[in-house]
Parts: C-alpha cells; sequence; structure tokens
C-alpha cells in the first residue's frame, strides 16, 4: 500500500538527494582519474591517438547495449546527440589537449577548464533563460579560488604563442553550451549509454582526422598505451561522462558543473596516492575552499532542482 502520508514527501526528497551526492562523489573521482590515464598513455602515443581510441573503444563496448535496450534509434534524436559529441567531447577534451601539445601550462589549463560552472552561469541567461542568484555566483567564485589556491604553485607562463591560451577557453565554452542544450532538449529522455554511444563515436570520428594528420590511427601494441586507453574508456569515459549525465538529469547545470572544481585537488590525491608525488599545504587548503564553494552552491539550490527523472 502506498503511503501518501506528509512524511513520505520529505523522505522521498531525502532519498533524491542521497542518490545525488552519491553521483556526484562518483563524478568527482571518475572525473579526476582522467588525468592519470592520459599520464599513463601519454609516454607511449600521440595525444590525439590516445583520444581517438579512448573514444572509439567507448562508443563500441556501449553500441551492442545502445542497439539492444532501449527505445528504437531515429535520426531525429540521433542528431542532436551527434552534435552534443563534438561538443562536449571533442571540443573540450581536443581543446586542452592542443593547448598543452602547444605548450600551455598544464596546471594554467586545468584552472581555465574548471571554469566551466562560470561559464554555464554566463551562458544559462541566453540558453536557458536561467540566472544564478548571488549566492550561487558567490559559491562559484569561491569554488574557482579554491583552484586558484591548490594550483597556483604549477603556474608558469612559458614562450606560447597567446592564442594558444583561448584553446582552453574554447574548450570549456564547448562544453558548457553542450550541457545547456541537452538540458534544454526534448531528447534528454534518450537513456544515457545511448546518448553516451552516439557522442563517443561521433568523438571518435573526430578525433580520426587529427590522430591521422598527426601520423597514424592504429593503435600502439605495448602494454602502456592498451593499460591506458582501456583506464579512459572504462573509468575515465563511461564512468565520468554517466555520472555526469545522469546527475545533470537530476539537477541543474549549476549544481552538476560545480562539483568539477575539486577535481584538480582529487587529481593531486590521485598522483600522491598511485605516484608517490608530494602534497603541499596549498594543495590541501584549495581543496577545502573549493569544498566550500561546492557547498553554497548546492545549498543555494531550489528545492525542485533535486529531483529524480527516473
Amino acid at each position: 500500500m502506498t503511503d501518501h502520508s506528509p512524511a513520505a514527501a520529505p523522505s522521498s526528497r531525502l532519498a533524491a538527494l542521497f542518490l545525488l551526492l552519491l553521483l556526484e562523489t562518483g563524478l568527482i573521482i571518475t572525473w579526476s582519474a582522467g588525468f592519470i590515464g592520459v599520464r599513463f598513455a601519454s609516454d607511449h602515443a600521440p595525444i590525439f591517438l590516445i583520444l581517438l581510441w579512448r573514444s572509439l573503444v567507448s562508443g563500441l563496448l556501449l553500441l551492442p547495449l545502445a542497439l539492444t535496450w532501449g527505445p528504437g534509434l531515429r535520426w531525429r534524436h540521433v542528431i542532436p546527440q551527434m552534435l552534443y559529441g563534438a561538443l562536449a567531447m571533442s571540443g573540450y577534451l581536443a581543446g586542452f589537449a592542443l593547448a598543452i601539445g602547444f605548450g600551455v601550462p598544464t596546471g594554467l589549463v586545468a584552472l581555465i577548464t574548471d571554469m566551466l560552472p562560470l561559464a554555464v552561469a554566463v551562458l544559462s541567461w541566453p540558453i536557458l533563460g536561467q540566472a544564478l542568484n548571488g549566492r550561487q555566483w558567490l559559491g562559484s567564485l569561491i569554488g574557482f579560488a579554491g583552484v586558484l589556491i591548490a594550483s597556483a604553485h604549477s603556474l608558469t607562463l612559458g614562450t606560447v604563442p597567446l592564442w594558444a591560451y583561448g584553446l582552453p577557453v574554447l574548450g570549456t565554452l564547448s562544453l558548457a553550451v553542450a550541457t545547456l542544450l541537452q538540458k534544454r532538449s526534448p531528447t534528454i529522455a534518450m537513456p544515457v549509454h545511448q546518448s553516451l554511444c552516439i557522442q563517443c563515436l561521433s568523438a571518435a570520428a573526430i578525433f580520426s582526422v587529427f590522430a591521422g594528420y598527426e601520423g597514424s590511427v592504429l593503435p600502439v601494441m605495448n602494454a602502456g598505451f592498451i593499460g591506458g586507453v582501456l583506464w579512459l574508456a572504462l573509468v575515465a569515459t563511461l564512468g565520468s561522462w554517466t555520472l555526469y549525465y545522469m546527475a545533470l538529469r537530476r539537477s541543474s547545470p549549476a549544481r552538476v558543473t560545480s562539483v568539477v572544481y575539486l577535481s584538480p585537488p582529487v587529481t593531486m590525491i590521485w598522483a600522491w596516492l598511485m605516484f608517490g608525488e608530494p602534497l603541499s599545504l596549498s594543495m590541501a587548503i584549495g581543496l577545502f575552499v573549493s569544498l566550500a564553494g561546492v557547498i553554497i552552491v548546492a545549498r543555494a539550490q531550489p528545492k525542485t532542482g533535486v529531483q529524480g527523472h527516473g
């Protein structure tokens, strides 16, 4: 018998909030794992070859599931997902990868790409007709300050073409636009495994062009490359993007993207655990400042923002 008592609604909201927190925790861990995978694989192959096989393996793993489980795929639903793949995956990943390739310091690239919540905030009004309130803006700025504190030690400006610094900005804006378009689009009802499959294969097609320009699209047959690609495909792609879209369906773009602020400090913890890289006091302080910003954004979220969509 269904409980229609007043206590049932708060209990349901609490369960939805708990699920969202679990999704966001997993998102932080798996999003950060991408940097670890690139570290493994980048010693064995060019960056676009890694991105090509990361996307292709992910898409092929999802393809049988996408074709057999869920509603039938129709072009009017597939084409928008191809666009999102070009924006959210190809644009974002290629933006920071190219910047690093041209010599932009990795720490600075991480800072720019983690301005995603601010990019979402700026673009929410023209795309969704929504604007962040004062507390959400404050939380976003505090989160960004935490990233500055945690990563400042790694920032050194080298001899790099000035325009190369705009590449991670374009990549971040690309992901922000894709995030907001998916929130607005009626095709958001497509199951995550289907949309992610289409987006991965679309990104792979685009990365194949760049990989071919770099030299070859054939995989490098050694343990370092294969292990790195599998890590990137299973954890950093299937794990993080699935959690990203699942969380997006249960909350607002502002809240979900705000947790990305925790990825640089968490990546530093990953590196400390896996490679013995030292942790500094500034990293620890930055981690807590970023967490404070995320909490402010989350607590400023309207009650209707946390809900389950099945």
